[in-house]
């Protein structure tokens, strides 16, 4: 596609990046087939094709409005049509530099801003968000339904971590609002790891992985976020740790980022490569061990609802599927399993009418082959779709502790 930014478009950091992903898209619409936005709405501006041709119009000078803010707002940045393009788009990339431009062009609403200021204020705040959780957890049946949907139905508290006592040894970013949500998650990887000769170095000043804050368009925070992980991890690093573990492929999607998004910070380009390389999603990790050591009973009949973030944007579509299989339990199948279920980090918040759509659909392939429990690997995906109050959902580590005892 040929292109011609503007003066103004010239001048941002990331301009020849932006040209670069504009020029290698052919238009030919293939993304459209499985674009969740496109299928639900049937307007072109809202598939992938429509917003690439909305942000070359912006790139290029063109007159920027509130339509063009909206449409690209609906995005959910699965990453679904980069899975399909035959042509390699880096369409997150060139989404992340038009929302940018777009924002400094169109105002937002005082509602819009305040709602996204505050969910930047509280998500990543792992002590705040514990703190609110827990006043609206007494409040639950005065709340609207948009708030108590997003309140697990039950938390299992953490249980007590093994000590650090392998030789091998890795990192895992403990996550900002999983702790609260989900408390058991990290601990029940902990145990999984530790039967496998695997324990994890605490690394307590590391924080939000930068997500949050850099796709609702505070795109400095989210990086700087990134490099006080980076210099939290870094002494663990150099003392040999193997791998640094997500347990949400969410978070997991951005720290493998970290060394594209900094790759011209001369302080911590080299350093973000390394932990980028080093990032492993926790089923990157089980898959090559001796899965038999953990003498698993899977008796469970399951529904396994892979994420986005790890099928399309860590290309791990089929990995958490074949590790549950290998332990003998039942997968019962999915119809559709490529498309979101609209959870998308603060997407359900942002844009819950839509959000609430994908995620009915998503269910309704998700509970067709009668499972007994549905997991997931991210925890956006599982608060999401656990909140409708139909088939329970859990973390899929969870359920493999549990057998494992």
């Amino acid at each position: 596609m040929q292109t011609n930014l503007s003066e103004a478009a010239k001048k941002l950091p990331r301009a020849e990046e932006a040209e670069r992903i504009l020029r290698s898209c052919v238009h030919c619409g293939f993304c459209n087939a499985t674009c969740p936005t496109y299928q639900l709405l049937g307007d072109e501006l809202d598939g992938p094709r429509g917003r690439i041709y909305l942000m070359k119009q912006a790139l290029e000078g063109n007159e920027i409005t509130r339509s063009t803010q909206l449409h690209l707002d609906r995005c959910l940045s699965c990453r679904n049509c980069e899975t399909t393009c035959p042509s390699g788009v880096d369409y997150h990339n060139l989404l992340d530099i038009g929302r940018d431009f777009v924002d400094q062009h169109v105002p937002r609403s005082t509602g819009d801003k305040l709602l996204r200021s505050g969910l930047r204020r509280v998500v990543p705040n792992g002590g705040l968000f514990k703190a609110l959780l827990k006043s609206g957890s007494a409040f639950r049946p005065l709340l609207p339904a948009s708030l108590s949907e997003h309140m697990p139905r039950q938390a299992r508290p953490a249980k007590a971590r093994p000590q650090v006592q392998h030789a091998r040894k890795v990192l895992m970013l403990e996550g900002c609002v999983q702790p609260s949500l989900s408390p058991n998650t990290n601990a029940a990887t902990a145990r999984v790891l530790d039967r496998l000769g695997i324990s994890i170095t605490p690394a307590r000043e590391a924080g939000c992985c930068g997500a949050v804050d850099y796709h609702l368009n505070a795109q400095d925070a989210g990086l700087d976020r990134a490099r006080r992980n980076i210099d939290a991890w870094w002494p663990a690093i150099e003392a040999g740790a193997i791998a640094i573990v997500q347990t949400a492929s969410g978070c997991g999607a951005f720290v493998k980022d970290y060394g594209h998004l900094l790759r011209f910070d001369p302080a911590y380009a080299n350093k973000a490569r390394r932990v980028s390389e080093l990032a492993k999603d926790l089923v990157e990790v089980l898959q090559a061990q001796d899965l038999e050591s953990l003498r698993i009973k899977g008796d469970k009949r399951m529904a396994f609802h892979c994420p986005c973030t790890l099928q399309h944007a860590q290309k791990l579509g089929g990995a958490v599927e074949g590790v549950l299989t290998r332990l003998g339990f039942t997968l019962t199948p999915v119809p559709d399993a490529h498309l979101c279920c609209g959870s998308a980090g603060s997407y359900s918040l942002t844009q819950p009418e839509i959000s609430k759509q994908l995620r009915d659909n998503k269910l309704n392939a998700l509970e067709s082959g009668k499972p007994e429990v549905i997991v997931t690997a991210n925890i956006g995906c599982q608060t999401h779709l656990d909140g409708a109050g139909r088939t329970p959902v859990r973390h899929w580590i969870e359920i493999v502790e549990e057998a494992m005892r």
